[in-house]
């Protein structure tokens, strides 16, 4: 089966929230900060970690 990487994220992050209940602030600052992290210099450092 080929799932989509952008519905995986989603459903790991619907669960993950239903089942953890983090404050919404602490979502709102890991989406941003990842956003953010993404488009910096620091991006060609991490990009080999995470493949």
């Amino acid at each position: 089966m080929d799932v989509p990487l952008w519905l995986a994220l989603l459903v790991v992050g619907v669960l993950g929230v239903k089942l953890i209940r983090p404050p919404w602030w602490l979502i709102a600052v890991l989406l941003v900060g990842g956003y953010l992290l993404a488009d910096s210099l620091l991006a060609p450092a991490i990009d080999p970690v995470l493949k």
